[in-house]
């Protein structure tokens, strides 16, 4: 899986454009999945969700996506879990201090903020402290749900 998410980051411009898009057919079929309920589509989408995100990026399914904004490095693989930059033991190598082998996720996000548009901006962006009880929820049916109400 870490060779994946690196090249994820590697390919992250990409991506972005590919999750934009996706972004906008979901939030696009928002009227749909309002009449089938977002309460019974969030068990085989976050499924989904789980295969695709857990290849591509070692997804933990926290339920609050931010990889558009951490150059699609996901800051939930990091051992401590921080969301909006690294700690302060981050090995000269760009490797983790917990994780000798590993490269620091916020060195990866950097790279692949690089790579984006707007990632630097993004990047800077303060995330809010993970909500535990969104935790195995799809994110994807979170976003499409605000975007579409706020745009009814």
């Amino acid at each position: 899986m870490y060779c994946v998410r690196v090249w994820s980051v590697r390919h992250s411009r990409g991506l972005e454009l590919f999750y934009n898009a996706f972004e906008r057919v979901l939030v696009w079929l928002h009227p749909l999945w309002k009449r089938i309920g977002y309460e019974r589509l969030q068990r085989p989408v976050a499924a989904v969700e789980r295969a695709v995100k857990g290849l591509l990026f070692d997804c933990r399914m926290c339920g609050q996506c931010v990889l558009s904004a951490t150059g699609m490095s996901c800051p939930m693989n990091c051992p401590k879990q921080l969301r909006n930059g690294p700690c302060g033991g981050v090995r000269s190598n760009g490797n983790c201090e917990v994780r000798a082998e590993m490269k620091c996720v916020w060195v990866q996000a950097y790279e692949g903020a690089r790579r984006m548009r707007d990632g630097y901006e993004k990047i800077r962006i303060v995330q809010m402290p993970v909500d535990r009880r969104l935790e195995g929820s799809s994110s994807w049916l979170r976003v499409a749900r605000e975007q579409g109400e706020r745009r009814a």
